[in-house]
């Protein structure tokens, strides 16, 4: 279906469940070589097996050089997928520094880390292709998830950066943006979830059949959820309404808790 990725070395962080393992058996299905990396081994073995793929399990900041090793020395196509959130939207009760510090690495670092690994022979190749999964919370934000919606910001924004600055070169970057996905992610959400993102959950395989579609149309931004344009739109258009309107959600939600 997809010629960009037909033999490609592909790989993908945070792949052991999820988003991360939907994308996997996607890429296998459309022809890629695919690393499977994940935190825990018996579960990025799991997923490899069953796409006939290699398992790199460890962390995601620290993996591209040995998931290059796996593919023969290439990495054609790098899916920074790998992601935390934490139950921490009470700031004024407490600020839990090992919490922030761990989202900024995993959701904003490891795409910073593996972007510079990758690039030296990206640009020599003149070819590349880095997806980040973000989330809707890095266009919007959250409630009841500050740490989370703040990192998700940052990794959209570097995702821009990265597009902005080498497309030119031959570097193709996505940037894919879901609402709720039926995950283990979205399971922890708890009220949260329950009442912002639960009722439009939709499949992690709906995921990365947004993200082919993307590939195929070349485009930056993947939304899963059509509808989070329209919000998007109106964020830009008129922040305080949006925010009125979000603080609505967030009082409903403090009601229900």
């Amino acid at each position: 279906m997809v010629g960009a990725v037909q033999g490609a070395g592909v790989v993908v962080t945070g792949a052991g469940g999820g988003i991360g393992a939907a994308l996997a058996r996607r890429f296998a299905a459309e022809g890629a070589r695919v690393v499977v990396n994940d935190l825990d081994p018996e579960r990025a073995k799991a997923v490899a097996d069953e796409v006939g793929g290699v398992a790199v399990p460890g962390d995601a900041s620290a993996i591209v050089g040995d998931a290059r090793d796996a593919l023969g020395g290439v990495v054609d196509v790098y899916c920074a997928n790998a992601g935390v959130a934490f139950d921490d939207g009470d700031v004024e009760k407490g600020l839990d520094e090992k919490s922030w510090a761990t989202s900024w690495d995993v959701n904003l670092m490891a795409h910073v880390r593996a972007a510079h690994e990758l690039l030296p022979g990206w640009l020599e190749r003149g070819s590349g292709r880095f997806v980040s999964t973000v989330s809707a919370a890095g266009l919007l934000t959250m409630i009841g998830a500050p740490s989370y919606s703040v990192t998700k910001h940052g990794a959209y924004a570097f995702a821009e950066w990265l597009s902005l600055t080498y497309r030119h070169r031959g570097i193709k970057v996505h940037a894919i943006c879901p609402q709720g996905v039926r995950t283990d992610m979205l399971a922890a959400t708890g009220s949260a979830g329950d009442l912002v993102l639960r009722p439009t959950a939709i499949e992690a395989a709906d995921v990365a059949d947004a993200l082919f579609r993307g590939i195929e149309e070349d485009r930056f931004l993947i939304l899963p959820h059509p509808e989070v344009a329209q919000y998007y739109r109106a964020r830009a258009g008129d922040p305080d309404h949006w925010l009125g309107n979000m603080n609505h959600l967030q009082r409903k939600w403090e009601e229900a808790r």
